[in-house]
């Protein structure tokens, strides 16, 4: 199965840059242009002899959630005086992904890492994930004390080779003040999406001075989209696409390009889309946003207006692709024991993964998370915040396929001939279809 290994890195290399949309795209979770990783310090396994154990963990958060994040370390190292956990920031998604597929060519990999759950599958075809069903069952864990909607990207060839960590999912954010001006209800479905954003919409001469609404340039949203229509990506085979052919792809973005044109929906440009979006939204320059679950908490503290969460709307059906980051444990770690205890920490302990998620706005992970009292006073506090958990019941996963990051790189183009060169639906779509049927053969 490592052969696999080689063939993967290559096509990581290639498309860094491209997955960084799975993220929040505000800039808080990841970032780019990191430096390349010195080689892993993990050198001695597990300490059997009294010594210090240090773990090496590969992540894709900075920004104020990267303090967060250390604070999470700083709390296990504290507590765990025979074992000190060093995170080291690798960049973006994709740039973590990258460099780790090299650090495992190169034996240097870290021991723990977190890991774009899309990405997860590559990896776990080319066995080199640790499968911690056995870790698991030793400390009392199943896959039933997850959340059910984030454990998509976990379990490979019946080996569970990554447990949730920073997820989140698209989320609807709306300037109630707006609304409540005009008389107007929270939409519910696309038909309404479409009626209000227009009723937003403020144009003097040729100048629009508010959007209805605005979405990220990113893959997510348009495969909400898709799904909400009935579609699936790609086809019961995993051979072609299955939404251009039954027409929802077409539905997709003739509805969006019909909202584009007349302002009740704004584009960002593809560079640094989400802080755009985010921008335009905050100073209340488009009425309403989608945008992932993880800016929730850094918006409640900067909008000045109140700003309520809804489920995306709907046409068909709901639908909500989940996204952010899993953690494994790479097969090659020398320091296993010590590598699982700091992974059970953040599963089950307090001062672990329910602190970060407290701090950051990430989606809780657990069902006894859900259950804990803090979380319970956070939503009763923070009400937004529940319905990015609500919304949870309505998660999908459509792009499993060791060839999606290549696949995405096609369809990020296309997205851009569309929405940014007003190319012809039709046919960028039959242009995207032929290009992954050919990827899609190649696995």
């Amino acid at each position: 199965m490592k052969k696999k290994l080689s063939g993967m890195m290559m096509a990581a290399v290639m498309l860094t840059g491209v997955m960084a949309g799975c993220s929040n795209g505000s800039g808080t979770d990841s970032a780019s242009g990191s430096p390349a990783p010195a080689a892993s310090a993990n050198t001695g396994g597990d300490a059997g002899k009294g010594g210090k154990v240090t773990i090496q963990f590969w992540h894709s958060i900075g920004g104020k959630t990267g303090e967060y994040l250390q604070a999470m370390l700083d709390r296990f190292n504290k507590s765990h005086p025979n074992i000190e956990v060093v995170g080291t920031f690798q960049g973006s998604y994709d740039e973590t992904a990258t460099k780790l597929q090299q650090s495992l060519a190169a034996k240097t990999a870290p021991d723990v890492s977190m890991l774009e759950r899309a990405y997860v599958q590559q990896f776990a075809e080319a066995d080199v994930l640790e499968d911690m069903t056995s870790y698991m069952k030793k400390s009392n864990l199943s896959a039933d004390d997850f959340v059910p909607g984030l454990m998509g990207h976990s379990t490979f060839n019946k080996k569970l080779v990554s447990l949730p960590l920073n997820r989140s999912t698209p989320i609807f954010y709306i300037n109630k003040d707006l609304l409540d001006e005009k008389g107007l209800a929270v939409p519910n479905t696309w038909e309404e999406l479409k009626k209000v954003a227009n009723a937003l919409v403020v144009k003097e001469g040729n100048e629009y001075k508010r959007y209805g609404m605005t979405l990220v340039h990113d893959s997510w949203y348009p495969i909400a989209f898709i799904t909400q229509a009935g579609g699936k990506f790609f086809n019961d085979k995993g051979t072609s696409l299955g939404f251009i052919d039954s027409g929802e792809g077409k539905k997709v973005f003739s509805f969006l390009k019909d909202m584009q044109s007349t302002g009740a929906l704004y584009y960002p440009p593809s560079q640094n889309s989400g802080n755009v979006a985010i921008q335009m939204f905050t100073e209340g320059k488009v009425g309403m946003m989608f945008q992932s679950t993880g800016v929730m908490g850094s918006l409640g503290s900067n909008v000045k207006f109140k700003m309520v969460t809804a489920f995306l709307p709907k046409d068909k059906v709901n639908a909500e692709p989940t996204g952010g980051a899993n953690i494994v444990m790479t097969s090659d770690s020398k320091n296993k024991q010590a590598a699982w205890e700091f992974v059970n920490w953040i599963m089950t302990d307090p001062e672990g993964g329910l602190q970060f998620v407290l701090d950051s706005g990430y989606l809780p992970f657990t069902k006894k998370m859900v259950e804990t009292q803090q979380i319970k006073d956070l939503w009763a506090k923070e009400p937004n915040r529940k319905v990015a958990y609500d919304q949870l019941q309505y998660a999908v996963d459509t792009n499993k396929s060791t060839v999606w990051p290549e696949v995405m790189k096609e369809f990020h183009s296309i997205m851009q001939a569309i929405m940014y060169d007003n190319k012809d639906i039709d046919a960028s779509l039959q242009s995207f279809k032929k290009e992954a049927e050919r990827i899609l053969s190649s696995k």
